[in-house]
């Protein structure tokens, strides 16, 4: 997926249908000249139903149609007949999708679930025909229900990606690195900050055909809570994920520090990021000999307390197994 179809924050005009108008109607026959009422009801406005679909990973199809219309109910006809409902428009999201009322920001519900259907706005009921009127000192009333108006509504379709491990770093950190040799995904790669400007994902091929999906965030600056660099944006896509995977270059003038501004970062965004599984990875470590690594090790145990970390490179291709199979150990505690 190219970085410019994968659009992840959307606002689209809905409207449901109008109820249909009830029927005023007298039955009439050949030999019967003065029948009672049978005017039949008006049929219901159509639905704005969203559906979760685990095949999209993106809102790109909500890019350039953003206006949504449901069918009208049909009116009442004679012979009590009811008219027919109004059409339902379906709006197909990828699984993680949250939908908010525009104006006021408020969730009104998310979308987690393969075939999972919400109803956004309610078509309008239809309208009752006159044999509902009919009473023994009104035997032919003459007059009926018209159908409730639908509703309109502009909403936000916000996408927070889904995926068992999310990659957290500073920019440049190597995690684009990283998922292209972890995953069969083909991110941007480029020796510059903020390459990756939009998240993205790769299937982790493990042992025995068992696989798992791994996110790459955009980068996270210290400010991010705040909204600087990417901010929210990157911080956003966090919250769906299972495990965080924290990368830090070793190469970093204090990895401990640096542990410690992307935690805090996460806290100010959102305590409860702090209640996922963490571990962290020393990227770049094919830079360091074995002395040096271990001098790392006293220092990071004392540092880093109860969190697993290990010694990663991506170029060489060492600890990347090592790496698979700590990942799938949190994944399945």
């Amino acid at each position: 997926m190219t970085e410019g179809n994968f659009v992840d924050y959307v606002k689209v005009n809905l409207a449901s249908g109008n109820g249909g108008k009830g029927s005023v109607h007298l039955h009439r026959e050949k030999y019967i000249t003065k029948g009672g009422p049978d005017g039949g009801d008006g049929g219901r406005g159509g639905h704005v139903i969203v559906k979760g679909n685990k095949n999209l990973w993106t809102l790109v199809h909500y890019k350039f149609k953003k206006h949504f219309k449901a069918g009208h109910g049909e009116h009442g006809s004679k012979n009590r007949s009811t008219g027919a409902d109004g059409a339902d428009v379906y709006l197909e999201v990828p699984l993680g999708t949250v939908i908010r009322d525009t104006e006021t920001n408020e969730v009104i519900f998310e979308i987690t679930e393969d075939q999972e259907e919400k109803i956004v706005l309610a078509g309008g009921k239809g309208g009752r025909g006159n044999w509902h009127f009919k009473s023994p000192t009104n035997q032919t009333p003459r007059y009926a229900q018209p159908g409730i108006p639908g509703e309109e509504l502009q909403v936000t379709l916000e996408l927070k990606v889904l995926a068992d491990v999310g990659l957290v770093g500073f920019p440049n950190a190597g995690k684009s690195t990283l998922l292209s040799v972890m995953t069969s995904a083909k991110p941007k790669i480029a020796d510059y900050e903020f390459t990756t400007l939009k998240p993205n994902l790769g299937i982790v091929e493990y042992r025995d055909f068992r696989s798992f999906v791994m996110a790459d965030i955009p980068g996270i600056i210290e400010g991010a809570a705040e909204g600087k660099g990417l901010g929210h944006y990157s911080l956003r896509h966090i919250e769906r994920n299972a495990t965080l995977l924290f990368l830090i270059p070793a190469d970093s003038n204090d990895i401990s520090k640096e542990y410690e501004i992307l935690l805090d970062e996460l806290r100010r965004y959102n305590p409860e990021l702090l209640d996922k599984e963490r571990l962290v990875a020393i990227s770049k470590s094919d830079m360091l000999d074995e002395e040096l690594q271990a001098e790392m090790k006293v220092e990071l145990d004392k540092d880093l307390e109860n969190v697993p970390y290990l010694f990663i490179s991506s170029v060489a291709q060492q600890g990347i197994q090592e790496l698979k199979d700590q990942l799938w150990e949190l994944l399945n505690e």
